[in-house]
């Protein structure tokens, strides 16, 4: 499973990038659970979690600057 391209969330509203963030870090919060108490078998989907939230959050920080400059 490779890494989510950025190109895949842009065309995203700010309410579902929003949403999206909220997701990934329910999901990334049970990852790290899974991995805490061994349970974990897919160790990769931490990295594409954690890729995944930088990608949303990026998005949403280019979207309020481009907000406020207008």
């Amino acid at each position: 499973m490779p890494l989510p391209k950025i190109d895949d969330w842009r065309e995203l509203s700010d309410e579902e990038i929003s949403e999206q963030i909220l997701a990934t870090k329910k999901e990334l919060f049970e990852l790290r659970l899974q991995k805490a108490t061994r349970q974990l078998e897919k160790p990769h989907l931490v990295r594409h979690a954690k890729h995944k939230l930088a990608q949303l959050m990026l998005l949403e920080g280019q979207r309020t600057a481009a907000a406020k400059e207008k």
